[in-house]
C-alpha cells in the first residue's frame, strides 16, 4: 500500500507535498497517536527523491507537533495532534478565495461554483 502520492510535476514542492498529507492523514484519523511512518530513508527510495527532502517535512511536522522523534526509531504520530479540519483547509481557502477574487467573481459565483464541486464529488 502506498500512504502517500509524491508528484514532482505538480508545481508544489515535494516535502510540502509529505507535509501536507501527512497532516490530513492525521485530521481524518487514518494515521493514528502512536502510529509509525517510513523512515526517511525508505521514503526517500520509494519515490525516487532526496532524503534531505523528506527530512525537511519530517522535521516541519515535529516543530508542528504533530510528529514525535524517537533516537533510533521511526517517527510516530503524536498523541494529541492539535489541527482541526479548518485549519487543515484554511490555506486551500485562501488559495481559492484569492483566485476567485482576481477573477473578479461575485460572493454568489463563489459559493455556486463550491456547491458545483461538491455536487458533482457526489455524483
Amino acid at each position: 500500500m502506498t500512504l502517500f502520492n509524491l508528484n514532482p510535476q505538480s508545481g508544489i514542492p515535494i516535502y510540502r507535498q509529505l507535509y501536507e498529507q501527512v497532516k490530513r492523514l492525521v485530521t481524518a484519523g487514518q494515521l493514528k497517536p502512536g502510529e509509525a511512518l517510513p523512515s526517511v530513508r525508505e521514503l526517500a527510495v520509494r519515490h525516487s527523491v532526496n532524503p534531505m527532502t523528506i527530512s525537511k517535512a519530517y522535521n516541519l511536522l515535529e516543530a508542528d507537533g504533530v510528529l514525535v522523534r524517537h533516537r533510533g526509531k521511526p517517527m510516530t504520530v503524536a498523541t494529541a495532534v492539535a489541527c482541526s479540519p479548518e485549519e487543515l483547509l484554511q490555506p486551500l481557502l485562501s488559495q481559492f478565495i484569492q483566485s476567485a477574487r482576481q477573477l473578479h467573481l461575485s460572493d454568489a459565483q463563489v459559493i455556486d461554483i463550491v456547491n458545483k464541486g461538491l455536487k458533482k464529488q457526489h455524483d
